[in-house]
């Protein structure tokens, strides 16, 4: 993924806070087989610790692929929204000369990814999925031999993704003047579509913490 310097995240936490504000769905792109493209899975995913937790269904076909090469890529994009080009229109220039862009918000996890096909290792990666996804313990135990799951079990695979690198970006026009990117920030709130709203709060976020922009 290719970062401006004024896209780039301003330290790792600001990426971190973001994954952990329930940014946990993303895209596992996987190599393919010789001949074959890649492969790519939309799944939810947990963080332990420095890794990230997966689980996918034993039929899935990326299996074969991620055991010749256990190099992946889980992707992660939100907060993201088209802008017009009228709206980034320089002063005094007519609003059909200005260039349209989008917003967005991304993280790139390159990582190993490691099957986990034991029955208990696969619980408690279940388990470990579960306190994040339903913190309040609102479902049975998961065990491989109680119900509902232990049944269950022996139909998916888990992957333990070693994280070797992360890649951030959040692309809200930082390099433009404060003013311009307030004036946005607004037209998106009064828009209201879709992600509209997260990506001015966004943009906000970042203005507030940036400021005007320095090369």
């Amino acid at each position: 993924m290719w970062v401006q310097p004024w896209d780039a995240a301003l330290d790792e936490s600001e990426w971190r806070t973001w994954i952990a504000d329930g940014h946990d769905f993303g895209q596992l792109t996987v190599n393919g087989l010789p001949g074959h493209p890649p492969a790519v899975v939309p799944t939810h995913f947990a963080c332990d610790g420095p890794d990230l937790l997966v689980h996918l269904a034993c039929p899935n076909p990326v299996w074969a692929a991620i055991e010749h090469d256990p190099h992946v890529v889980l992707s992660v994009v939100g907060d993201y929204a088209f802008i017009p080009g009228p709206w980034r229109a320089k002063p005094a220039t007519p609003p059909h000369d200005g260039v349209p862009t989008s917003y967005y918000a991304a993280v790139q996890f390159t990582c190993r990814a490691h099957i986990i096909d034991d029955p208990h290792a696969k619980a408690e990666l279940l388990e470990r999925q579960l306190a994040h996804f339903q913190p309040d313990g609102d479902h049975a135990p998961v065990a491989v031999d109680q119900p509902p799951y232990g049944r269950m079990l022996s139909g998916i695979r888990g992957l333990r993704l070693q994280v070797t690198g992360a890649v951030a970006k959040f692309k809200y026009d930082d390099h433009k003047p404060v003013e311009h990117r307030a004036a946005v920030a607004d037209r998106l709130d009064q828009r209201g579509q879709v992600l509209d709203v997260p990506a001015a709060r966004q943009q906000r976020r970042r203005l507030d913490r940036v400021g005007p922009w320095k090369s």
